[in-house]
């Protein structure tokens, strides 16, 4: 894909906005902004396209798609995900979850796609709705107070790029999408590790990966092993994705083997998994992370705001990853977009629902997280019922279906009453399981800190 036409030098170092990071969540509130007629600038740090895991996406990008015009493109380069599977090692069968079973029936597919294009697509398409776009340029630095005392109090964004350049910008607002690089967040050390939860992963991709057929080959799987869970992803050009999320405790048991050795060594703990890959070979090595969850103590301020991951992250356990970004820059968009044509009233009020927008989502994702390894939610998830319409309210949040008015609420109370009730019925393995889980937990925020 070639560059758009706005990634010539600037005429101006004094745009309306600044955008950090050239991923999801910033080409998008970048190409809004610019669509409603501000100048806006989007700088990435590395060059497009480049790597980055989470080829899952939710049937609520879809829509979000739609509204910035890139469904079509999209779609050309994904594969269809009408639902997702569970296989447990403690069960005979495989639970198949349907995204059109969902309260809303409106919304039955997502895509699966290889980040390196969706985030090009995206960055390229910010650029050709009006921003003036930049890779291969680091923001090393941001300062609020730089036009302190001048009529137009605009910060001071400092940058440097790949050939040694230093540019300054001055921006009237500020929009931190540097993923989990947290440069706000770092800067004003109002970064929180997630004290409920911590996890990592170790991941690869294969070719001659064995595939579900028909309609239900672009399912994304979900294999429990004693340790954590495996993600299954197939790809359009017939790899398939697979990681293994796990405590970062039990990755410390690698010592001194390879990434590619661990990652198949921990392959073989999930049998089933196993035997999907039994003829299928490891591309280009394994790469390992940490997925420590983190969240700030605010996502906006005077002048700034974060989106995405910049602001929180959560474990990938549901493809939430690119839809809560997407959908941030969104109501991102719509509070900016106020506040930059002076409305303060109208500013305040969405700068407010913004707030609420940024917690609620990962906190509905993090409750089921929080909670995956739990054999009381392995029983519900493997042997699904439709009582009051639970199973349909549990499609819905795993569709992203989150911020609408579906009448989500009360099924999920109730599913979270039926989970308690299950849990007094394993009560010891439950105890068990919570130990385990208090005891991973303490040894990886140790290992952190040290």
């Amino acid at each position: 894909m070639t560059p758009g036409p706005f990634t010539t030098a600037p005429t101006t170092t004094e745009p309306d906005v600044v955008v950090i990071g050239g991923g999801p969540a910033g080409s998008t509130v970048a190409a809004l902004l610019a669509d409603k007629g501000h100048a806006v600038v989007l700088i990435e740090k590395a060059q497009h396209p480049r790597f980055h895991i989470g080829e899952s996406l939710l049937p609520m990008n879809m829509p979000l798609f739609d509204r910035l015009g890139v469904r079509t493109e999209v779609e050309a380069i994904g594969i269809r995900k009408h639902g997702a599977e569970f296989v447990s090692p403690w069960h005979d069968h495989i639970s198949h979850f349907d995204f059109g079973q969902a309260m809303d029936k409106s919304f039955p597919y997502a895509v699966h796609v290889r980040r390196s294009e969706l985030d090009e697509l995206l960055f390229r398409h910010a650029g050709k709705r009006g921003a003036r776009t930049f890779e291969g340029q680091r923001v090393t630095g941001v300062d609020m107070d730089a036009g302190k005392g001048t009529p137009d109090n605009r910060p001071a964004v400092k940058v440097k790029a790949d050939d040694g350049t230093e540019t300054t910008w001055r921006p009237r607002f500020v929009i931190d999408a540097s993923g989990r690089d947290t440069l706000l967040s770092n800067q004003f050390d109002v970064k929180q590790r997630n004290r409920k939860h911590a996890s990592a992963a170790l991941y690869g991709h294969f070719e001659n990966a064995q595939r579900n057929p028909g309609r239900f080959e672009g399912n994304i799987s979900l294999f429990w092993f004693d340790h954590g869970w495996f993600w299954y992803i197939p790809l359009k050009d017939g790899t398939v994705s697979v990681g293994a999320v796990a405590s970062p405790a039990y990755f410390k048991r690698r010592q001194g083997a390879s990434l590619e050795a661990f990652l198949m060594d921990t392959i073989a703990l999930a049998p089933k998994l196993a035997a999907r890959l039994k003829n299928a070979t490891l591309m280009e090595g394994a790469t390992t992370t940490g997925n420590y969850a983190y969240d700030s103590k605010f996502c906006r301020g005077d002048r700034f705001m974060m989106v995405g991951d910049a602001y929180a992250f959560v474990d990938p356990m549901f493809s939430s990853g690119v839809y809560l970004a997407m959908n941030s820059g969104f109501e991102a968009a719509t509070a900016a977009d106020h506040w930059l044509k002076g409305e303060a009233k109208e500013a305040e009020k969405a700068f407010r629902h913004y707030e609420k927008v940024m917690k609620h989502g990962p906190k509905m994702f993090s409750w089921f997280i929080y909670r995956i390894t739990s054999p009381a939610i392995r029983r519900l998830f493997m042997a699904p019922r439709n009582v009051w319409r639970m199973q349909e309210a549990l499609l819905s949040i795993l569709a992203g279906d989150l911020f609408r008015d579906t009448p989500i609420a009360p099924r999920f109370w109730g599913f979270k009453l039926t989970y308690y009730v299950s849990c007094l019925g394993i009560l010891p393995q439950a105890v068990k399981t919570w130990a385990w889980r208090r005891r991973n937990l303490k040894e990886s925020l140790e290992a952190v800190k040290g």
